[in-house]
């Protein structure tokens, strides 16, 4: 490995925040040249196959990053989502990801992740691209992680759910028509009724 595409590795991965091998090999340098620089510990590896470099300081939302890079068409949802959003006292320590039923779940050993299977609308409606250290990341928007919180319930609480739409309508977060509409995709919209109808009565 040549001194300079050592210094062009790190480049990418600083401006990237995260490199794959490909993006290494389409850029004209040999990937020993990333197994050097791991090796030399100015390069970590984070994922098969993905890298980071080594004292870049990271956000509190790593984890979601690190999560959608092994799962590209994986949505951020249930806790995370809502951890994302800012809503609920719920920090939880896994990434919670949903995938489609027929895909592959992602390999990953940081950080731990769960991951649920949603299909049709379920799964493509109300997804939202936002930024996380310069990579875009899929997370549900407000009012679908809070259909799928309802949907949900015997896995995250129904207390959970019902703390974060009581927050979430307080602080003008979603509109009903939108939640209505989600809480039909998701088949919610019966066990919902009664809450929605107390928030807004």
């Amino acid at each position: 490995m040549s001194a300079s595409d050592g210094d062009r590795i790190l480049a990418l991965a600083r401006r990237r925040g995260l490199i794959r091998a490909g993006d290494v090999t389409r850029a004209g340098i040999h990937s020993q040249a990333l197994t050097r620089l791991v090796r030399e510990g100015r390069l970590e590896r984070v994922a098969r196959g993905l890298y980071r470099v080594a004292d870049r300081a990271v956000t509190e939302h790593y984890g979601l990053l690190l999560a959608s890079q092994a799962a590209p068409r994986g949505v951020v949802c249930l806790l995370s989502a809502l951890s994302f959003h800012g809503i609920g006292t719920e920090i939880p320590f896994e990434v919670w990801l949903a995938i489609d039923r027929r895909a592959r779940a992602p390999l990953l050993s940081q950080p731990p992740l769960r991951v649920v299977r949603f299909s049709g609308g379920a799964l493509t409606e109300g997804v939202e691209t936002h930024r996380i250290e310069g990579q875009s990341v899929r997370v549900y928007s407000v009012a679908k992680t809070l259909a799928d919180l309802f949907k949900y319930r015997h896995k995250v609480g129904l207390a959970v759910a019902l703390e974060a739409l009581r927050e979430a309508w307080r602080d003008r977060r979603f509109t009903m028509a939108t939640l209505t509409r989600h809480a039909r995709t998701c088949r919610v919209e019966r066990v919902m009724r009664p809450y929605l109808e107390s928030l807004v009565g």
